[in-house]
């Protein structure tokens, strides 16, 4: 065993990932990893963690008190919205600016329907109240804030019962004095009762409909993130768990859980984010810099870039919006977030995902899911639609009894059952024909999303090599290899709770932005250099608030920028204010991600931030201990597998059974998780303990 941070000194680092059908944990500590799955709990997914450490003092043995921290992925903030149980929200606005709100942007997401009807605002209008206030876009004062109508708007608030206020007021990005002095009234007003979200504090931008409805989300949901952070740290407590806890970011990051209480609005992509870190940890770890990462859970699959050993990110967001194909172009079907986020390209087709036929006979696998409960037909708990899941089970796929090792029983004849009557019997087929066509539909949509990040962007996925994880990754991801012409497919150890060891990986991150908005000719290097100063202090301020001491801490500088005229920018590294690098840096990037460039055209810098994070140490050692940590396989049998038309004897085996290489087709069954090699492709393990497959061909 290679030794982690805490080795000699008896402690752990727990932790949670929570999916829709499985909360996935990794325990870290004392030269050790162990990995534990459990039903995930929708009415309460602290229920599930909570259950998780009982299991850990239960049989581990393990003492809740050896727990030096959490670290969490929490789905909290995205279901408050898709579910809108979030707070009963105001929004207070510069006079003249109350429907920005609504009017968006002039997107949609379909086109050429006439009938389409845009999401309903998170704050209804006559919740939206106008303060007598202006600035210029300057930042000078034209119209000082009329303060006693800011009192008789907290009455307003008070009256209605309003639990959470955003204020976003014109120009304030550039001086935040009015909002600033809004937010004190409220608080002396209102007792510190209501939850007040500044955009100043949570988007310093230009845009004003992104920065009014980043404010709204974050308001909007930060009741809900604040009681349940609050919530699972005293419960963790009550179970002995004395260690801090720590939230991820949607940027990949983690913050403190009071931090998180405050801008909630950063884990909208919390649990993705983390499965995203750990792929890019282990591709370099394997000598891979470009990887396309494919987790598939069992409600949805997400993919994401990881390019030159660092993951793709992005500030163009939306939540609600259904499938999120991360594409520019289809935009407008949900609400605006524009922060920093991992850029991740999400389907709704998991294991969970209900099959069904139209009225035209076409085969549709998701974006509906049965979830954890009652579950795909043959968990027994009383789902009887068919899910990919029943479609894997006929096609001989998965364990036909079992699967989490014994934890889930299997009933295989309810699988059957589902896919004759809801899909072959409509088809006029027979179930292993029914079930192929439910799997082949399946690879079908879930490639979208790998093409999302990388055919859409300007890169083509045949350059990269698949690093599938997730419960049901593995099964897929040399069918998805094969449609995209991609060769190499990489399975980690431990794939079915990988995300939840990303957690591990990931970095105490903290982001600070300035907008600029002038053409580069028009800067003066020293200026720029000097905000970045004020910029780096902040983050340097937030970084030593949560104990990070200074010489554990990097900085990285970003600049957006875009020609004059466009819409959209290009996030480029900054090693030194050098104007003419700055420019060449991004026409060379424009090239790649559209496949062209203006170098003769002028240029605007939009915005500038700083990132500063920090690396835990004692990371080294993990992937071979996540190795060590599998339980193991079967010994050698066999069962009969659809493949090429026609059930085929293929043995399904143990990881370690690829130590010397071995030839489709084969099944290797784990405890999380279990992967297809099916003919045609060869796989073997690499020095880390990945399965490394070639995908070959049919």
């Amino acid at each position: 065993m290679i030794s982690c941070q805490y080795a000699g000194m008896n402690k752990y680092i727990l932790a949670c990932d929570i999916g829709g059908t499985f909360t996935d944990i990794v325990l870290r500590g004392n030269g050790t990893v162990r990995t534990l799955k459990v039903s995930s709990t929708p009415d309460d997914y602290s229920r599930a963690i909570l259950s998780a450490v009982d299991e850990i003092r239960d049989s581990l043995g393990i003492d809740p008190g050896q727990i030096e921290a959490v670290v969490h992925a929490t789905t909290v903030a995205t279901n408050t919205i898709l579910e809108h149980k979030g707070a009963k929200t105001a929004l207070i606005t510069t006079e003249g600016f109350r429907d920005v709100l609504e009017m968006r942007r002039l997107r949609i997401p379909v086109m050429y329907d006439l009938q389409y009807d845009k999401p309903a605002p998170l704050v209804p209008r006559r919740h939206r109240f106008e303060a007598s206030e202006r600035l210029g876009a300057d930042g000078k004062i034209k119209l000082a804030l009329d303060e006693g109508q800011v009192r008789e708007i907290a009455g307003r608030l008070q009256q209605e019962g309003i639990e959470s206020v955003a204020v976003c007021l014109l120009h304030s990005y550039v001086n935040s004095v009015h909002e600033k002095r809004i937010g004190d009234i409220l608080a002396r007003e209102l007792g510190g009762k209501v939850y007040v979200s500044l955009s100043s504090d949570i988007l310093p931008e230009i845009r004003e409909y992104e920065r009014t409805s980043t404010a709204v989300v974050n308001a909007y949901i930060g009741p809900v993130v604040r009681d349940y952070v609050q919530s699972l740290s005293t419960r963790l407590k009550q179970t002995g768990v004395m260690g801090p806890l720590h939230i991820m970011q949607s940027n990949g990051g983690t913050m403190s859980a009071a931090a998180a209480a405050a801008k909630p609005a950063f884990l909208v992509e919390s649990g993705p984010a983390a499965g995203v870190i750990a792929c890019a940890s282990m591709a370099r770890s394997a000598g891979l810099d470009n990887v396309i990462s494919f987790d598939m859970g069992g409600t949805t699959a997400k993919a994401a870039m990881v390019e030159n050993g660092e993951p793709a990110r992005t500030t163009e967001y939306e939540v609600g919006a259904g499938i999120n194909v991360s594409s520019k172009l289809v935009k407008g079907g949900g609400y605006a977030i524009k922060l920093p986020f991992i850029d991740i390209s999400e389907i709704g087709a998991g294991g969970g995902s209900i099959v069904t036929v139209d009225s035209s006979g076409a085969i549709k696998v998701g974006p509906k899911s049965a979830g954890a409960m009652p579950g795909p037909a043959c968990y027994g708990l009383g789902g009887d639609q068919a899910t990919f899941t029943d479609a894997a089970v006929v096609l001989g796929y998965l364990n036909p009894e079992y699967l989490v090792g014994g934890k889930l029983r299997i009933d295989a004849q309810r699988s059957r059952d589902a896919i004759e009557r809801h899909v072959a019997r409509p088809l006029s087929l027979n179930v292993q024909q029914a079930a192929q066509g439910v799997f082949t539909i399946a690879i079908a949509t879930m490639t979208r999303a790998v093409k999302a990040v990388s055919t859409y962007r300007g890169r083509d996925p045949r350059d990269f090599s698949l690093v599938a994880f997730g419960g049901n990754g593995p099964v897929v991801a040399v069918a998805i290899a094969r449609e995209l012409g991609m060769k190499r497919v990489l399975i980690p150890p431990a794939p079915g709770v990988f995300s939840a060891a990303g957690l591990l990986f990931s970095n105490v991150e903290y982001t600070q932005q300035r907008s600029i908005f002038r053409k580069t000719t028009a800067l003066d290097a020293g200026s720029l250099e000097g905000i970045y100063g004020q910029l780096a202090t902040e983050v340097l301020g937030s970084m030593r608030q949560e104990g990070v001491p200074d010489d554990r801490i990097t900085l990285r500088r970003l600049a957006d920028l875009r020609y004059t005229g466009q819409a959209f920018e290009l996030t480029i590294p900054v090693e030194a204010v050098d104007m003419a690098a700055l420019e060449a840096a991004f026409h060379a990037e424009h090239a790649r991600t559209y496949g062209h460039s203006s170098p003769g055209d002028p240029v605007d810098l939009i915005n500038i931030r700083v990132l500063a994070s920090t690396q835990p140490p004692g990371k080294e050692g993990l992937a071979q201990q996540l190795q060590e940590a599998q339980t193991s396989g079967p010994s050698l049998v066999n069962r009969k597998v659809y493949f090429n038309g026609g059930l085929i004897d293929t043995p399904v085996v143990s990881r370690g059974a690829l130590v010397g290489g071995m030839a489709g087709p084969f099944i290797v069954e784990e405890f999380d998780s279990t992967c297809i090699v099916p003919p045609g492709a060869h796989a073997m393990l690499d020095a880390q303990g990945n399965i490394v497959i070639d995908a070959g061909t049919p």
